[in-house]
């Protein structure tokens, strides 16, 4: 279970850097990535 929420916040992860024109919105990104990550985790 794990390994397809990971999977799947991967390739939402990859469209959503994609979509970055900046590199605050590169960190606005990656930083929702890791907090949903450690959501899951929990």
């Amino acid at each position: 279970m794990k390994k397809i929420v990971n999977g799947l916040l991967l390739i939402a992860f990859a469209a959503g850097l994609a979509a970055c024109n900046t590199v605050e919105g590169v960190g606005r990104d990656i930083e929702r990535a890791g907090e949903k990550i450690q959501r899951s985790a929990q």
